[in-house]
């Protein structure tokens, strides 16, 4: 297998790409990571699926490795959209599934809707395809918190305290719950907190998963999901702040997809139950090569 890397200019600054291939004839799949401005960092796991296909990651323009320009201006989705077709062009990725995980599947969304050519299927795990749903859905799992929890988060966001120590505490209470259920909590994943950047997830998201304030917060394109037109998988845990039932429902609306729940995860199913996720991916991309 090889791994190459290197940079692509895009508006804004250069991005930074890199490539699993083990020299097989099969489609790449290229993962866009969460966040916004998160990296690829906690997917890189996902190289596995390079035994069976090229896997190519970036990190999004203002994160990871890539550069990281002081200009909101931007930080939208139509600019990351932009990204990903420069990103195709310059490297040659005629044919390709996308991998997306919770903002990325917000990215692949808009992106596929564009209707692009060559796009073989998608795969949106722990899907945000509809910003208002997710604000309801957080709003009813931050009443699962214990009460004291859900009074500092309360008072933070309405006293605008949101970057004090209480508001990261009770924060961390939700994640525990919502995003990582691994009990100690991985120390790799807190390695990889250098390559966040948090203006980015501010100016796009808020302050927090469950208290979005950004620009995307009217995003919804549950009315189109009727057009997806490609093979579509959708998963997400038990347990995740991207229900199960908001992410059966976004299935429901999709001709044709499927739909996987992992039963013992949160937001990270990749972390969390690794070898079936794993596999449920390989299934869905063999068995898109085997119709096409």
């Amino acid at each position: 297998m090889s791994v190459k890397e290197g940079y692509i200019k895009v508006t804004g600054g250069n991005v930074w790409y890199q490539i699993h291939d083990t020299y097989t004839d099969k489609t790449p799949v290229i993962i866009l990571h969460g966040g916004p401005g998160s990296s690829h960092y906690s997917l890189q796991g996902l190289n596995v699926l390079s035994e069976d296909r090229p896997v190519i990651f970036y990190d999004q323009l203002g994160c990871g490795k890539s550069d990281r320009p002081a200009d909101p201006s931007l930080w939208k989705i139509e600019r990351f959209v932009e990204e990903l077709v420069k990103i195709r062009t310059a490297l040659s990725l005629d044919k390709v599934h996308i991998l997306g995980h919770s903002w990325g599947t917000t990215l692949a969304a808009a992106y596929i809707l564009s209707k692009p050519e060559g796009v073989e299927s998608v795969i949106f795990s722990s899907p945000c395809l509809s910003a208002p749903l997710w604000a309801e859905d957080q709003a009813r799992n931050r009443q699962q918190l214990p009460v004291e929890e859900q009074a500092v988060l309360k008072a933070c966001e309405d006293n605008g305290t949101t970057d004090s120590e209480e508001y990261k505490a009770a924060t961390a209470e939700f994640n525990k719950r919502f995003v990582c259920r691994l009990d100690p909590m991985p120390a790799f994943l807190k390695q990889g907190a250098q390559y966040k950047n948090p203006d980015v997830y501010n100016i796009m998201w808020g302050p927090s998963e469950f208290h979005v304030t950004g620009n995307l917060k009217n995003f919804d394109c549950t009315s189109q999901l009727k057009d997806m037109g490609i093979p579509t998988l959708y998963t997400c845990g038990r347990y995740d702040e991207a229900t199960p039932e908001s992410t059966k429902y976004f299935s429901s609306l999709t001709p044709g997809a499927k739909f996987h729940v992992f039963e013992n995860s949160a937001h990270m199913p990749y972390l969390e139950e690794t070898d079936e996720y794993m596999m449920v991916v390989r299934e869905f991309l063999s068995s898109v090569d085997h119709n096409s």
